[in-house]
């Protein structure tokens, strides 16, 4: 048997040999490969000389084309307000300044409920008997962000095939970026924003993680609260929390066999309402069942929501809701600064380490080293 063995470099020097193969090599007589042609580029070589680098757009061209109602610029703009570079936070207050006289028409709706309870599908269905009606619709879907990579999927939209389609809605999905209370960081900021652009129905559809997601409560007019049949919250009416804050609950998914649970806890939670004491505006709140796939009590749901409007501005509460969470805000805003501004200290950021490596350390106590940081920030602002 001939052993076929060869050097290292025999091969490479017949492998670097251009348009040719091993295997048309002299010493095997049993295989012939072709060169066959020359394979054009993967990328377009002209596409390249077709990029070109982004326009910025200037604060004047921003709010123009907010003004317009183009959904490219407010799109941009939204970006722009949710990004946390300071060079951006500078140009989307002040376009936030220049928008704040064409807004504050809308009417404001918090949508909030359990993952699962059907709140993407319900936005659509009420979306498109709202967009129908010839109304403008932002909806402002606000998706959970993972705790470890920080990532979230902003798939709200392609569950709103219909509405996303509707000339006459915005969907606009951003991350909850660990902010709390289960709505993004710059959602108010956002809602004055499309309010600018001539939407005059705002949703906000939260993160829907519990009784604790109750901070889009201070953003918005009417507080929604979707829940489905047999998932034991109807016998825990007595909670405080975010049942006594809804304005109106939907018990959603009250089709097929599922009826005649949906108007059983239909009937529980209305009692459990009527365990709290009557809410500052004096509307009693109202408890329906809807069916998102069959489009049944979407009627009845939008004009729960109309009924309430009419009824608290009738009463002025409207406006005085709208003042509190003004200056709610304000106090929120002071609150986010501070907190950014202390850890862009370079010299906290330094201490930070000195004094986290101290508690591991277990040299100080947790208490002991938030008091030197904070006492050295204060000083030093001095």
């Amino acid at each position: 048997m001939t052993n076929n063995c060869y050097p290292l470099s025999y091969y490479i020097r017949i492998m670097t040999k251009v348009q040719d193969h091993i295997e048309n090599d002299k010493k095997y007589t049993s295989l012939t490969v072709n060169k066959g042609i020359v394979q054009p580029p993967v990328v377009n070589p002209n596409l390249q000389a077709k990029r070109t680098k982004k326009q910025v757009l200037s604060i004047n061209e921003f709010l123009s084309g907010i003004l317009q109602g183009n959904i490219a610029v407010l799109s941009q703009a939204v970006t722009l307000v949710e990004s946390s570079k300071p060079e951006h936070q500078a140009i989307a207050q002040e376009l936030i300044e220049k928008c704040l006289p064409y807004a504050g028409k809308s009417y404001r709706i918090g949508i909030t409920g359990v993952p699962g309870a059907g709140k993407s599908s319900f936005i659509e269905t009420l979306g498109m008997h709202i967009t129908k009606a010839g109304k403008k619709l932002a909806v402002l879907a606000i998706d959970p962000s993972s705790e470890r990579t920080k990532g979230s999927i902003l798939g709200d939209k392609t569950r709103m095939e219909e509405l996303s389609v509707s000339k006459n809605a915005f969907i606009r999905p951003s991350p909850a970026a660990g902010s709390l209370g289960g709505v993004a960081r710059k959602t108010r900021e956002t809602i004055v924003l499309c309010e600018a652009a001539g939407f005059d129905t705002i949703f906000v559809e939260t993160v829907g993680v519990g009784q604790s997601e109750i901070a889009v409560h201070s953003m918005v007019d009417f507080f929604l609260l979707i829940q489905l049949s047999g998932t034991g919250d109807e016998l825990q009416g007595i909670k405080r929390g975010i049942m006594e804050m809804a304005d109106g609950i939907i018990i959603n998914k009250a089709d097929g066999q599922n009826i005649d649970k949906a108007n059983l806890a239909r009937n529980l939670f209305q009692n459990a309402l009527h365990l709290f004491p009557k809410p500052e505006s004096g509307w009693d709140p109202q408890v329906l069942t809807c069916s998102s796939i069959e489009k049944r009590g979407i009627t009845e749901t939008w004009d729960m929501i109309t009924s309430y409007s009419s009824f608290t501005k009738t009463s002025s509460f409207f406006e005085h809701k709208r003042s509190k969470q003004s200056k709610y805000w304000m106090y929120e805003s002071i609150n986010e600064q501070l907190k950014t501004h202390f850890y862009d200290n370079k010299q906290i950021q330094s201490l930070l380490i000195d004094n986290e490596k101290k508690v591991l350390n277990n040299e100080i106590s947790s208490f002991v080293a938030a008091n030197d940081l904070l006492n050295y920030y204060f000083n030093k602002e001095k």
